[in-house]
């Protein structure tokens, strides 16, 4: 992997229920004690009824209905159904090993049936790749493929983007930005929070970002796990390339 100097560009009262049977006992005894003062309200005027409430989340269904987001069981399916045996042999994903890079999935907006739309990204042929797959039957009802077409990165891509970051020559520059920001020496990945932006080639870059838009490339995001963001927006980490390029 090799690093490239290039130019900058100008830019979210639940009462546990022993609590409440504690409570709802306390408003029994109350209520059945000698009669007040003359003067004092009623018991039933001043004390708060007992309730009893269950936090837990009823259990999701096993298919959702109409514009529904996928339940669990569906996306397991979906997916299952989507990788087929040749796009799994066929396609690479962000490591290199056979397969696709799975990105994300969704219902279909339109059909009179429920459908997911699957995506993956083919680094062996830098194309996104989008399987319908009908929920119903569990079969594949569309197959598209594009180049030059990049959604967001997925979790799996960030990180491997900052594993190339850290194992290539602009290590550095997360390690001083690090200890810059929070006066503590880097210890490593898990020091620091990552997401990241897809990053397209602009007008005045040079050889080494002018792939990025067909490439898969990536421009991080990092923060420290106590607060304060270290600076690397120029530093752009090329998926497809397994490499990176510093604009100046």
């Amino acid at each position: 992997m090799g690093g490239v100097v290039v130019k900058r560009s100008s830019w979210r009262l639940v009462v546990p229920a022993a609590t409440a049977l504690a409570a709802f006992g306390l408003v029994e005894w109350q209520a059945n004690a000698a009669p007040p003062l003359p003067g004092t309200p009623p018991a039933a005027a001043t004390a708060e009824p007992a309730r009893v409430s269950d936090p837990s989340p009823p259990p999701e269904p096993a298919a959702g209905t109409g514009g529904d987001p996928l339940t669990t069981g569906e996306l397991a399916r979906a997916r299952a159904a989507a990788l087929t045996p040749r796009l799994a042999a066929g396609a690479r994903d962000v490591t290199g090993a056979a397969g696709p890079e799975y990105l994300s999935a969704e219902t279909a907006a339109d059909g009179a049936t429920r459908q997911a739309e699957v995506y993956y990204y083919d680094y062996r042929a830098d194309r996104l790749v989008k399987q319908v797959v009908d929920l119903a039957t569990g079969r594949v009802t569309g197959s598209y493929s594009a180049t030059g077409m990049q959604p967001p990165a997925a979790r799996r891509e960030v990180d491997a983007a900052l594993g190339l970051l850290l194992a290539g020559p602009f290590a550095a520059d997360l390690r001083d930005g690090y200890a810059a920001a929070t006066g503590r020496p880097f210890a490593g990945a898990a020091d620091v929070v990552v997401t990241a932006h897809v990053y397209r080639a602009r007008p005045a870059d040079t050889t080494g970002a002018r792939a990025c838009g067909v490439h898969r490339c990536l421009q991080l995001v990092a923060q420290a796990g106590d607060g304060p963001f270290i600076d690397l927006d120029h530093l752009i980490i090329d998926l497809s390339g397994r490499s990176i390029a510093r604009l100046s």
